[in-house]
């Protein structure tokens, strides 16, 4: 489910999510089960119905949706309350991070990222610190082979016609932002370009990338992200690496 720019290949991140389906269903009835809070109607709560597209684009089985959320919306009242977080970090070679996280024990949580930072090279910073690179944005990946039959031009151009603020070519993907307030309409606008949505969401996107060269500092920032992706209360995590 993280954001930063590791899960561009979109064979990857498939590969690395059926790894771990188990980890990934609970992140994902913990989001649900936080969008319900504002009610349990997807077609009256547009933050509800993006996390059950996205949770359905996982195969998360419709039992678990729908037990996340009666939870969520005060139907079903077992389990601790749960709390949203967001932590900055810094991670090696100067890169910026952005994790944020959905717990019953926000101290277990803090403790468990300051020791994932710690032992691959990283630290949390002070509050601000690493936000100020980053803007909020609904954020839309589309397969790159999806739209090779149309002009790089024509489609930014259609994109930007409905409401895309930035577009970025990526390895093996389109990333295209709108501001939260647009995700929808632009969604909307890119199906009816017949082009498949591989996932949508509101993220964390910075403003100035960096590109990390040296081999052993790039495998040492897989090897966190993947730790971090690892923890049951990491929701998603953002980083300003191209």
């Amino acid at each position: 489910m993280s954001g930063h720019s590791k899960w561009a290949n979109i064979k990857n991140r498939k590969e690395a999510m059926d790894k771990k389906k188990g980890n990934v269903f609970s992140k994902m009835a913990k989001l649900i089960e936080i969008a319900a809070r504002k009610g349990g109607d997807p077609e009256k709560n547009p933050t509800l119905r993006l996390t059950i597209e996205k949770a359905r684009s996982f195969n998360m089985p419709n039992e678990n949706v729908v037990r996340a959320i009666k939870k969520g919306s005060g139907e079903n009242k077992e389990g601790g309350q749960l709390e949203e977080g967001l932590y900055e970090a810094y991670g090696p070679e100067g890169s910026q991070l952005i994790i944020e996280t959905i717990t019953d024990n926000k101290n277990r949580t803090l403790s468990d990222v300051r020791h994932i930072l710690t032992e691959h090279g990283g630290r949390l910073a002070e509050s601000g610190s690493v936000k100020w690179n980053f803007n909020q944005m609904g954020t839309i990946i589309v397969d790159k082979s999806k739209v090779a039959s149309q002009s790089k031009e024509e489609l930014e151009l259609k994109m930007i016609d409905a409401g895309a603020e930035d577009i970025r070519w990526r390895e093996d993907v389109l990333e295209i932002y709108a501001k939260p307030e647009n995700l929808e309409k632009l969604k909307e606008a890119i199906k009816r370009q017949n082009i498949e949505i591989e996932e949508s969401g509101l993220g964390w996107v910075p403003k100035n990338e960096i590109e990390i060269k040296e081999p052993q500092a790039k495998k040492q920032i897989e090897t966190l992200f993947d730790e971090l992706d690892e923890n049951d209360d990491v929701k998603d995590i953002f980083s300003n690496i191209m």
